[in-house]
């Protein structure tokens, strides 16, 4: 598997490198996912984006697994874009996870939307605001991530969002959202936020970005996803920033995780 794959490289160079008792000179990584693929046929239009970008997938809609398999033909990574209960009251499509559900009920949901986005090596949450806060369902959640071997992304849709921290009491590999790139998608928005995402990676070596198949966006990325000596930061798949961290026993809060954006 192409996850397992990245593990090995990962494993390897860090061996490399404390065996010849240096450590590397890498360029801050940024990675980045775009959320509610799956919704239109007009989302397509992210395939266009760079390969290293994810795709997070809606469950169980008519594009859920044409937009998964089109997504491994390009050995581009998948999640499954789980909805979650939100404190709005939002509408939630199929395959939601909602406060009042039992624990079979939220694995078995789970397992239904996962076979229908069936390339994911990687979840995160759509909405989620009143779900992430609570730890019975949480704990559900990472309990079968843990057991398909997948790791987690806290969308952090709530400043109050207990998710990360019991993914990684789970032992899940796992990460949390710093910047959303178009909560506001006009183009200068969305550059205001894609240059904020370069400065947290600068400084603390990484960071992640999430963002949305809208029309403005794709264009966007399209032009701004440059070479990394451009960008003077490495664009990388959301499975190597979670290992490179990993690996380096990266604990570093990112004040962008202070401020978390409303759904």
């Amino acid at each position: 598997m192409y996850y397992l794959k990245t593990t090995l490289i990962r494993l390897t160079l860090l061996f490399s490198i404390f065996h010849l008792g240096g450590l590397p000179v890498c360029a801050a990584e940024i990675a980045l996912i775009i959320d509610d693929m799956g919704n239109t046929q007009r989302d397509e239009a992210a395939f266009s984006l760079p390969k290293e970008v994810t795709f997070s997938i809606l469950p169980l809609t008519h594009l859920s697994q044409k937009f998964s398999k089109k997504a491994a033909t390009q050995q581009r990574e998948v999640m499954l874009h789980i909805p979650m209960e939100s404190l709005a009251g939002k509408r939630l499509g199929p395959g939601a996870l909602t406060a009042d559900m039992s624990p079979e009920s939220i694995r078995h949901t789970l397992a239904q939307a996962l076979m229908s986005v069936p390339d994911a090596i990687g979840v995160n949450n759509h909405m989620g605001s009143k779900l992430t806060q609570l730890s019975l369902p949480m704990n559900v959640t990472m309990e079968f991530l843990i057991e398909h071997r997948l790791f987690f992304v806290d969308s952090r849709t709530t400043r109050y969002s207990k998710a990360l921290k019991i993914a990684q009491q789970n032992g899940v590999l796992s990460a949390g959202r710093n910047v959303f790139l178009d909560n506001d998608n006009r183009p200068e928005k969305i550059d205001a936020q894609f240059q904020r995402l370069i400065r947290l990676a600068k400084k603390y070596g990484y960071a992640v970005g999430i963002a949305h198949p809208y029309p403005q966006t794709i264009e966007y990325l399209q032009k701004a996803l440059l070479p990394a000596e451009q960008l003077d930061v490495e664009l990388v798949t959301i499975s190597e920033l979670l290992q490179t961290q990993h690996l380096a026993g990266n604990q570093n809060l990112i004040e962008q995780q202070k401020s978390v954006e409303l759904e």
